[in-house]
């Protein structure tokens, strides 16, 4: 069956048990059972994950810093925008700035706040958020140690290029480069929603 939304439409969803089934270093999961609003009860496997930061860097060149590492879980080596999980009591922005200079070895003057939005809502709880840097440096931080990451940047041209052939497959990449793009094209440098 089909609903129209009005936009008054409650459609909370009321856990009534919860059980942890594992616990890692990124990720925990667990089973809930849950009450529909219409009253029938359903199961929810929701994995637990870290608040997270992506960051588009930008130079002076209008060129994009781009990595590659290795997914196991993908079984590949994707292009990314750096990322990473946010520390504890950490700013997010000082997140931000810490994983550019671990993933690539740049820092930025400036940092801007984008946007959040969650990576995968279906089935986790995983928050990104979305950082804009400029006026780059040269400031190396040792990559972790289960990481091996490459970077280098990437023109406008380069980048429609690699999404137009289907090369970027991660999805807060796709996003970003999209906004990027979007607005290069439509008011020149691209702005966030405040300095972070």
């Amino acid at each position: 069956m089909t609903y129209i939304m009005d936009g008054h439409e409650d459609l909370t969803e009321t856990c009534l048990e919860s059980s942890r089934v594992y616990e890692g270093r990124i990720v925990n999961v667990r089973v809930d059972r849950v009450t529909l609003p219409g009253g029938r009860v359903a199961r929810r496997e929701v994995v637990e994950h870290k608040p997270a930061v992506v960051v588009l860097a930008e130079n002076e060149g209008e060129e994009v810093l781009l990595i590659r590492q290795y997914r196991y879980p993908a079984a590949q080596a994707l292009i990314e925008l750096p990322a990473g999980i946010a520390e504890p009591g950490e700013d997010f922005a000082d997140s931000a700035v810490r994983e550019l200079r671990e993933e690539t070895g740049w820092k930025p003057s400036k940092i801007e706040r984008v946007a959040e939005f969650f990576s995968s809502p279906g089935f986790s709880d995983e928050m990104l958020t979305f950082f804009y840097a400029t006026g780059l440096s040269r400031d190396d931080l040792p990559q972790d140690e289960d990481e091996l990451v490459l970077a280098r940047f990437a023109s406008r041209a380069e980048v429609e290029d690699l999404v137009r052939r289907g090369e970027v497959k991660d999805c807060k990449t796709l996003f970003g480069l999209y906004w990027w793009l979007s607005a290069l094209g439509s008011r020149g440098r691209p702005h966030g929603h405040g300095a972070g």
